[in-house]
C-alpha cells in the first residue's frame, strides 16, 4: 500500500505540460497547477495577458503579464523539496528496513538496490531489461519511465485507456466501470502509439511551418538589405547631386554678381561722367569770379581795361548757359534702379533665379539710345507668346489644376482628366470612365477627383482607385459645387445652392466642419495660405477658415476667375463674355492691383466655365470650355 501512495504520490508532483516533476509551481484561478516555466511559454504563445488552462481550457488574467505574480503552490512545493530531500529506497526488498536504490530497471519499473541488481542481473529473463543508474535520474540526463498504477488496484498496471473519458484504466475498472455504451476502451500501448503518431506529424508540421516562416524571414532579411542598399545609393546621390548643385550655385552667383556690377557700375560711370562735367563747370564759376567779381580795384590802362571786359563777357556767356539737365542722369538712374534679383521661390528646380528690370511705376521709359524702350518690355515680363490649344473633349470641361509635377490637369464632365505640358503637349489621359466635376492632389501626390454626383474618390499618384469614403451633399442638396486643396491637406467643397463649404480631411468621412458663405455663393473656391479665395461672377472676395469676408474686389460687367501665382501673389483674368476679350492682372494678398500681364486678348467666345492656373515653370493657364490658352513671358 505504501509502495502504491508513493506511485501516486510521484505522479502528482508531475506537470501535465513538460511530464517532468514541478518546478515553481504556480496555481490558475481554476487550481490546476504547472510550472512557472510552462506558464510563461503558454503565455507567450497565446499573446496576451491572459492564460487559457491546458487541462480545462478555464482563463486566469495574468497581472501585468507577469506569471511570477501568480499565487505559488506552497503545499505540492514543500512536498516536492520533501521528496528531493530523501533518496529513493530499494521497491524490491521485502524486509521493513530498505536499503538505498542504486539504479532503476525502465522494464519492471522498480528501484533495485546493489543486492537486487545482482539477482536482477543473474536472471535470464531480466537480461535485456534497460537499467538505470540513480545518479543519471538525479542529473536530470535520463528520463524514468513511469509505470501507471490503478488507484483502486495498487498491484494492477493501468494498461488501458477510455478515449470516452480521457484516461487510463486497469483491466478490472475498465471492466466494472468503462463497460457501459459509448465508451471506447482500447489498449494504453495502442493508445500511446497513436499518440506517439499525432505528436509526430504535429512535429512535422511544426518543421515544415518553421521553415516556412524562416523563408519569410529570409524574404524580409532580403527586403530589408535591399532597402538599405537603395537606402546607401539614394544618400550617395543626393551627395552628389548636392555637391554638384553646390558648386553650381557658386558658378550661378558669381555670374549673377558680375552682371549686377556690369549694369550697375556703368551707369554709375556715365553718372560719375555726368558729376564730373558738372563739377567742372563749377570749378570754372568759381575761378572766373575769383577773376573778375572779386577783384576791388578799377582797371586804368588800356591792356587791362580790355582784359577785364573779355573776362566779364567770357563769365556771362558761362552764366548763361542753361540749368542742369536732370533728365540725362534721371535716366541713367532709371537703368541702374531696374535691376532686382527674382529668386526661384515655389519652383522645384534649384536655382537662386535671375536678373530682372523692372520698371518702376509711374516713372516716364527713357528714350535714349543707350536704354530703349524695345528693351525694358522684354524686362518687364509682357506677354511675347501665346499658345492655343484645342481641347479632346468638346465642350465639357470642368476643372483645370497643377499636378505635383509641375504640368496641367484637365478635368472633363464626359470622362476623364487630360494632362498638359507648359508648351502645350496633350502628354497623358487617365480616369477616362470618371465625369469629373474637380480636381485637386494631396502633397504626397494622390488624385482627389470629384465627380459630377458630388461624390469625392481617391486615387493614388498611378490613378489607382483608393478605398476611401466622403460623405458629401448630394447634387440635389448642394447642386453644383467646386473643389479645392489647402497645404495641410485638408479638402474644401464649395455648394452652390445652400452657400456653404464643407472642410473634410484626406483619410475621409463626414465633414470636419463648415464655413458659412452669408450672402454669395461659393462658385470658384481656391485654398490661399490659410485663407480662401472665392469668386461669384464679378465678385472676388477674401475669406477666412470662418467664412469672414477680409478683402474684395468687384469688377461689374465682366466675369472674374482666380489662381495662385509662382510667386503667391494672385492672379485675376477678367472676361468680357460677349466679346471674348481675356485681360490677366496680379494683385496682392489685400486684392491690390500690382500690374497687367495680359491685356484684352482675343478669343472664341466665352461661357462661365472657365478657369485660371499657372504652371510651375511661369506659363499662365487659360481655359474655356473648349480651347486651352497658354501665355508665355520672355
Amino acid at each position: 500500500m505504501a509502495e502504491a501512495l508513493k506511485t501516486v504520490i510521484s505522479q502528482s508532483t508531475e506537470c501535465p505540460v513538460c511530464l517532468s516533476t514541478f518546478t515553481d509551481p504556480k496555481i490558475l484561478s481554476c487550481s490546476h497547477t504547472f510550472c512557472k516555466t510552462c506558464l510563461d511559454n503558454l503565455l507567450e504563445c497565446q499573446g496576451n495577458c491572459q492564460i487559457r488552462c491546458p487541462v480545462c481550457r478555464a482563463v486566469t488574467q495574468v497581472p501585468n503579464e507577469d506569471v511570477g505574480k501568480l499565487q505559488v503552490n506552497l503545499a505540492l512545493k514543500s512536498l516536492i523539496e520533501d521528496m528531493e530531500g530523501h533518496p529513493q529506497i530499494c521497491t524490491n526488498c521485502k524486509s521493513n528496513d530498505k536499503p538505498h536504490a542504486a539504479v532503476y530497471c525502465q522494464d519492471c519499473g522498480k528501484y533495485l538496490c546493489t543486492s537486487c541488481l545482482n539477482k536482477h542481473s543473474q536472471w535470464e529473463d531480466f537480461i535485456d531489461h534497460e537499467v538505470i543508474a540513480m545518479s543519471e535520474i538525479s542529473s536530470g540526463k535520463v528520463s524514468v519511465r513511469r509505470y501507471r498504477k490503478c488507484r483502486k488496484h495498487p498491484k494492477e498496471d493501468e494498461d488501458y485507456f477510455c478515449s470516452t473519458c480521457r484516461r487510463f484504466t486497469c483491466f478490472r475498472c475498465g471492466v466494472m466501470e468503462h463497460k457501459d455504451e459509448g465508451h471506447q476502451v482500447v489498449e494504453g500501448a495502442a493508445y500511446e502509439d497513436k499518440h506517439v503518431k499525432i505528436i509526430g506529424d504535429l512535429k512535422s508540421k511544426v518543421v515544415k511551418q518553421q521553415s516556412c516562416f524562416q523563408k519569410y524571414i529570409d524574404f524580409i532579411d532580403e527586403q530589408t538589405k535591399s532597402v538599405d542598399n537603395a537606402k546607401k545609393q539614394c544618400t550617395s546621390d543626393i551627395n552628389k547631386a548636392y555637391d554638384d548643385v553646390v558648386r553650381q550655385l557658386s558658378e550661378k552667383r558669381e555670374s549673377l554678381l558680375r552682371e549686377v556690377k556690369e549694369t550697375t557700375e556703368g551707369v554709375k560711370k556715365e553718372l560719375e561722367s555726368m558729376k564730373t562735367t558738372a563739377q567742372k563747370h563749377i570749378n570754372r564759376l568759381a575761378t572766373m569770379a575769383e577773376m573778375v567779381i572779386n577783384k576791388t580795384k578799377i582797371p586804368l590802362d588800356m591792356d587791362t581795361l580790355a582784359s577785364q571786359d573779355t573776362l566779364c563777357e567770357e563769365l556771362r556767356e558761362v552764366c548763361d548757359q542753361e540749368d542742369p539737365d536732370y533728365e540725362q542722369p534721371k535716366k541713367s538712374g532709371i537703368k541702374g534702379k531696374t535691376v532686382n534679383f527674382e529668386r526661384n521661390a515655389g519652383v522645384d528646380e534649384l536655382g537662386l533665379g535671375k536678373i530682372v528690370h523692372v520698371v518702376e511705376k509711374n516713372v516716364a521709359l527713357p528714350t535714349n539710345k543707350t536704354f530703349d524702350l524695345k528693351d525694358v518690355s522684354l524686362y518687364t515680363n509682357r506677354i511675347v507668346n501665346v499658345k492655343n490649344v484645342a481641347l479632346p473633349a468638346e465642350s465639357s470641361m470642368n476643372a483645370m489644376v497643377s499636378t505635383p509635377d509641375g504640368r496641367m490637369a484637365l478635368g472633363y464632365s464626359t470622362g476623364g482628366i487630360s494632362i498638359f505640358s507648359p508648351d502645350g503637349q496633350l502628354q497623358q489621359t487617365v480616369l477616362k470612365d470618371v465625369n469629373v466635376l474637380g480636381v485637386g492632389f494631396l502633397s504626397d501626390g494622390r488624385c482627389v477627383v470629384m465627380d459630377t454626383s458630388n461624390n469625392i474618390t481617391l486615387y493614388t499618384p498611378e490613378y489607382t482607385q483608393l478605398n476611401v469614403m466622403f460623405k458629401t451633399l448630394s447634387r440635389v442638396e448642394g447642386w453644383v459645387s467646386d473643389l479645392t486643396v489647402d497645404g495641410g491637406d485638408l479638402i474644401y467643397v464649395g455648394y452652390w445652392n445652400v452657400s456653404k463649404i464643407q472642410v473634410f480631411p484626406a483619410s475621409g468621412g463626414q465633414a470636419i466642419r463648415e464655413i458659412p458663405c452669408n450672402g454669395y455663393e461659393p462658385r470658384r473656391i481656391t485654398s490661399y495660405h490659410g485663407s480662401l479665395i472665392t469668386s461669384s461672377f464679378d465678385a472676388i472676395r477674401l475669406i477666412d477658415k470662418q467664412g469672414a469676408v477680409q478683402h474684395n474686389l468687384k469688377k461689374p460687367g465682366s466675369l472674374l476667375f482666380t489662381a495662385l501665382s509662382q510667386w503667391n501673389t494672385i492672379l485675376i483674368a477678367k472676361v468680357k463674355h460677349d466679346e471674348g476679350l481675356v485681360s490677366i492682372d496680379e494683385y496682392t494678398n489685400e486684392l491690390r492691383h500690382i500690374r497687367n500681364i495680359v491685356n484684352g486678348y482675343k478669343t472664341e467666345k466665352t461661357w462661365i466655365w472657365c478657369y485660371l492656373q499657372q504652371y510651375r515653370s511661369g506659363e499662365i493657364a487659360f481655359c474655356t470650355r473648349e480651347r486651352l490658352y497658354i501665355f508665355r513671358s520672355k
